[in-house]
């Protein structure tokens, strides 16, 4: 062979090797039938999880999906965000962490699966639900409905999207990962609101869909009359009652809510890994075959893109990997053994006869069998009692809420309540220890110019939502001014009242600050300000800034809510027994939007804040801006804006959200102790009470320039301090290890050891980590000394048995468990 024939030989091998990574191997036919969904004719249990690609950074993402599936998934679910990608009306952004096709390819790369959730109305506790806010000043339009307009921009945009992804060869019917699509979004929740119009809709939506030929099934969530070919699924926090609309769909579970979303002012939700390992055993039990966790990681909300509103900077969702993508520890550990069993089982579960047997008091036994094999749950529903079962001359134990899967119908090898996985405690930890303060420079924010003309880019004679602006900024000014010269209402003992405040209000009266309001989640619009005035006889300016907390996201016609300051806006006066009321409503009012300090791009690294003598504290509408060294190592950065108000916070030039520490959360008198059992909702197992909403903000280190400077920039809204700011790495400052007697317990220190061991008990060992005790019954053998030795060491595995520690004196029926708390430094 010649030297350019074996050139050309190695090009045309090297070119096959690329185009076969490329391939997602061949087409896969995807299917279904009302037991499952089948890939290639072959029925299929899948364990996916939601990853929102824009709530982390493209570095990020290779190094989540790759724990997502060692965590035992078999597929990632996204939405699409329709206004972060046509911000502007036929102005389309794919960049950075917008790019959903690499997002999808970086899923294909590790060998996994993708349901991606088109909407284009998402929810997701994302600004204005997805949409675009220039949707809603369209002439003539009416969202989510059988309005012509807004079908054009919904088809116009699922289209857009669908060719993307062809265009990639992504779906699975090309070659691709993708094998499920969703169409619109928990619209069965509010449909009754919208009349025959709502009907029309759907139907309307799911011909659309199925228009566009994409090759693998849609689904529809929440959406019971779903039509066909659609695919009803269910979301909730349990979904095992769940029947589809049709028997030849398959029993799926598109949001398995995983945790709560945040909102300011509100404490820390919790869902405990013993009850999400329930809900999901307790769903195959029943004939589930796709579980899709709501979030598998909820990452960041950057910039200006949480919705609510009120909704915080940080959507951790308490997720198997937490809001900087680290192993949440024991909920990740226990649900990767329970898909290791679910996976295991697979064909009996999806192709076996089903058989039930009830017990009676919310137990029951549920039998799988397939081919001369069986597989067993036995679960035990009643919240507060144990059950003793027999099941073929066997007494098998369940404890409360909980479900047991016997691979055999013989052995159980996993129960839900009984968790064999470390908890890992995280602390923030700082490489100088904190004592090292930030050289700030700062300005204020140009304020006086505004106020005192109170000329603004726009003059209408009414009171405007805020979302005619489009949503460029959080602020938008209303500014009046009212001639009380010859004026009734004028006194000495006059009021302002603004009704309805929006999310934030500023109020200032011929240039001097008068005072704020804000509301909650809760409230959202509902709120009065009503305070003493002195105004002038004569001409008086009065200048309103609203700012907006994020756009709400969900409800019927929940883009109608008024934004922004809705009025009426009144003076005040009450004289002897009279009360006068001048509503200034009808007024010329005139509106600018923003903010002198955004235009300018003060949070730019190229940009000039320059003042640096008598830095102020507690001064409102100001920018600070400071030099720092990126912390050492890999571990994820975040920074500490304790001692802040509320404003908005850039690295480098990307915005890591808003931020109001400032903002407490209530407190704990009305809070239980945390018990697994029983039904969760969102007001179960929170912590953080009187604690700041969001102390932390997440710092990517793909923001950061690890060996040059860096630069942080603060907008304070409020007024605080900012000499309190420092940035911390998250690292696992302690463990508590756990195993059941004849399990392995296995403690890690992640890139670091054990440095101490504070408690260690065989037998019956009461409390929760951080403040275990003895219970009724202990081993011989002291289980501190044999536990001695992990110190030293990054990982430690031992076994949990007699034959290790040594007999016990508990009496018989106790769980007899190995406990550790060890310190990692």
């Amino acid at each position: 062979m010649t030297i350019s024939s074996r050139i050309c030989f190695i090009s045309l091998f090297i070119s096959a090797v690329i185009l076969g990574l490329n391939a997602y191997a061949s087409a896969v036919d995807v299917s279904h039938d009302g037991r499952a969904l089948k890939l290639d004719g072959e029925r299929r249990i899948i364990i996916s999880g939601s990853i929102h690609y824009p709530r982390s950074t493209t570095q990020m993402w290779p190094d989540l999906i790759k724990k997502a599936k060692e965590g035992g998934l078999d597929t990632i679910e996204t939405y699409i965000f329709w206004n972060a990608h046509e911000p502007v009306r036929r102005q389309y952004d794919f960049s950075g962490n917008l790019d959903f096709i690499k997002f999808i390819k970086t899923v294909q790369d590790e060998g996994l699966y993708v349901i991606l959730r088109i909407g284009p109305y998402v929810c997701a506790e994302w600004n204005y639900g997805g949409f675009p806010v220039w949707l809603h000043n369209m002439p003539g339009i009416e969202l989510r409905t059988t309005n012509e307009v807004f079908m054009n921009e919904m088809q116009n945009f699922t289209t857009l999207i669908v060719d993307m992804v062809k265009e990639e060869k992504l779906f699975a019917s090309q070659g691709g990962p993708i094998i499920l699509a969703q169409i619109e979004n928990e619209y069965g929740n509010i449909m009754k609101s919208y009349g025959d119009a709502g009907k029309a809709y759907i139907n309307w939506c799911a011909t659309m869909a199925e228009s566009l030929n994409i090759g693998v099934p849609w689904i529809m969530c929440q959406q019971d009359d779903a039509p066909q070919p659609m695919i009803n699924t269910c979301n909730g926090f349990y979904c095992h009652d769940f029947v589809p609309n049709n028997a030849n769909s398959p029993k799926m579970w598109t949001e398995n809510w995983l945790g709560w979303f945040k909102a300011w002012g509100n404490k820390d939700p919790h869902r405990p890994a013993e009850d999400v390992a329930f809900g999901v055993a307790l769903f195959f039990q029943t004939g589930g075959t796709l579980n899709n966790y709501y979030m598998y990681h909820g990452g960041t909300n950057f910039g200006r893109t949480a919705g609510g509103p009120y909704i915080t900077t940080t959507y951790d969702y308490d997720a198997p990997l937490n809001e900087y993508g680290s192993l949440s520890q024991p909920k990740y550990g226990h649900l990767k053994e329970l898909h290791e069993v679910l996976h295991s089982i697979e064909k009996i579960l999806t192709y076996g006869n089903i058989s039930t047997i009830q017990y009676g008091n919310s137990v029951n036994a549920t039998i799988y069998s397939y081919k001369g094999n069986s597989s067993c749950f036995f679960s035990n529903q009643n919240s507060t009692s144990d059950h003793t079962l027999k099941y073929e001359g066997v007494e098998y134990k369940i404890p409360a809420w909980s479900v047991s899967i016997l691979p055999d119908c013989k052995k159980e090898v996993y129960n839900t309540a009984k968790v064999n996985t470390q908890t890992s405690v995280l602390v923030k930890k700082s490489d100088d220890g904190g004592e090292k303060q930030l050289q700030w420079s700062w300005r204020g924010e140009e304020l006086f110019k505004t106020m005192q003309f109170g000329k603004g880019h726009v003059s209408t004679k009414h009171l405007l939502d805020q979302k005619v602006m489009n949503d460029v900024s959080d602020y938008l000014w209303y500014m009046t001014s009212v001639d009380l010269k010859n004026d009734i209402v004028y006194s000495h003992n006059m009021s302002l009242r603004v009704n309805g405040t929006g999310n934030v209000l500023h109020v200032y009266i011929n240039g001097k600050y008068v005072g704020s309001k804000w509301g909650n989640y809760d409230t959202t619009n509902g709120n009065v300000y009503e305070t003493k005035v002195k105004l002038k006889k004569g001409r008086n300016q009065i200048s309103l800034l609203s700012a907006t907390v994020g756009l709400k996201n969900y409800g019927p016609h929940f883009d109608l809510v008024k934004t922004g300051l809705p009025g009426p806006i009144e003076i005040i006066t009450t004289r002897d027994d009279e009360t006068i009321t001048k509503d200034l409503s009808g007024h010329k009012w005139s509106y600018t939007t923003g903010l002198q300090g955004f235009d300018k791009k003060l949070f730019n690294p190229t940009s000039t804040i320059s003042r640096s003598n008598d830095l102020p504290i507690n001064r409102s509408m100001t920018w600070y801006k400071a030099a720092f060294k990126a912390p050492l190592g890999e571990e994820p950065i975040v920074v500490d804006l304790l001692g802040l108000g509320k404003g908005e916070a850039w690295v480098n030039g990307h915005s890591l959200g808003r931020y109001w520490p400032s903002y407490m959360a209530g407190n704990c008198s009305d809070e239980n102790a945390c018990d697994y059992r029983g039904k969760y909702s969102s007001e179960k197992c929170r912590t953080g009470c009187e604690e700041p909403s969001q102390r932390f903000y997440h710092v990517p280190r793909s923001f950061l320039n690890e060996a040059g400077d860096n630069e942080i920039v603060l907008f304070e809204e409020f007024g605080g301090n900012p000499t309190r700011v420092g940035f911390r790495r998250e690292v696992v400052g302690s463990v508590c290890g756990t195993a059941h007697e004849n399990r392995t317990m296995e403690l890690s220190c992640p890139g670091r050891t054990v440095s101490a061991v504070r408690f260690a008990g065989f037998g019956d060992v009461r409390g929760s980590c951080g403040s275990f005790r003895k219970g009724s019954c202990t081993s011989s053998n002291d289980a501190l000394s044999i536990l001695l030795e992990c110190v030293g060491k990054e990982t430690c595995r031992v076994e949990a048995s007699e034959g290790v520690f040594g007999a016990t004196d508990c009496e018989e029926g106790i769980w007899k468990r190995l406990v550790v708390e060890a310190v990692c430094s």
